[in-house]
């Protein structure tokens, strides 16, 4: 009786991951979806308008497309009951994807803030970027909590990592949308470039944090 409620428990709870990682891994198909419309979106908008802190909060999303879509191929190799091996070769490579992915996105970010602040261009305004920043306050904070919901369940490094980036990106789209109406309404012509710059240490941040995740992951 003992050995038998010891197999049904280990059914039971293998059952129960399967379940949790389907359901992470839809999540990160929706993520995935939302994230290059609002990639396509943001650069559009920030490229047409001058808006560097436009074009850093797009590039940002970049990295969320690359982060959540590498995340979904790990999911998916556990669900395809690869060995355990091969799931925490993905592991550690989805969060050294991350944390270079964020590097490269600090430093453009830097660079194009730079310049612009020392050339003083001033952005035109953009309604597009906007409704764009408007409606990710909403998507974000839902897909925040429940990346960081799966991932504790699932004990999950790179998932809550992700949900962290994603706290990022709200950060982001707070000071990107206040950058974008300081200029609008009181023509602070800094604002634009000084918003962008308020991302870099919350990228950089999360970039070596998802690096020390990463030398931690034995493969």
């Amino acid at each position: 009786m003992e050995l038998n409620s010891i197999i049904h428990q280990h059914y039971e709870r293998s059952g129960k991951r399967k379940k949790n990682l389907k359901t992470a891994k839809k999540i990160q198909e929706y993520n995935v979806g939302y994230d290059i419309i609002e990639v396509g979106v943001s650069l559009f908008a920030g490229f047409t308008s001058g808006s560097s802190a436009l074009i850093g909060w797009g590039l940002d999303s970049v990295v969320e497309v690359v982060s959540a879509s590498t995340l979904w191929w790990r999911l998916k190799g556990e669900l395809g009951d690869i060995e355990e091996e091969r799931v925490k070769k993905r592991e550690k490579i989805t969060l050294y994807v991350i944390a270079t992915s964020f590097l490269l996105v600090s430093i453009f970010i830097t660079y194009d803030s730079v310049t612009k602040f020392i050339n003083k261009e001033v952005p035109d305004w953009s309604t597009l970027g906007v409704i764009i920043l408007l409606v990710s306050l909403v998507v974000n904070p839902i897909l925040i909590w429940y990346k960081y919901r799966y991932g504790k369940k699932l004990d999950s490094q790179e998932l809550i990592a992700d949900s962290k980036d994603t706290f990022v990106c709200l950060y982001q789209t707070i000071a990107v949308l206040a950058g974008l109406l300081a200029v609008r309404y009181l023509e602070w012509w800094w604002a634009d470039p000084v918003a962008a710059l308020l991302i870099v240490p919350y990228a950089l941040k999360e970039s070596w944090g998802a690096f020390k995740n990463g030398r931690k992951v034995s493969a």
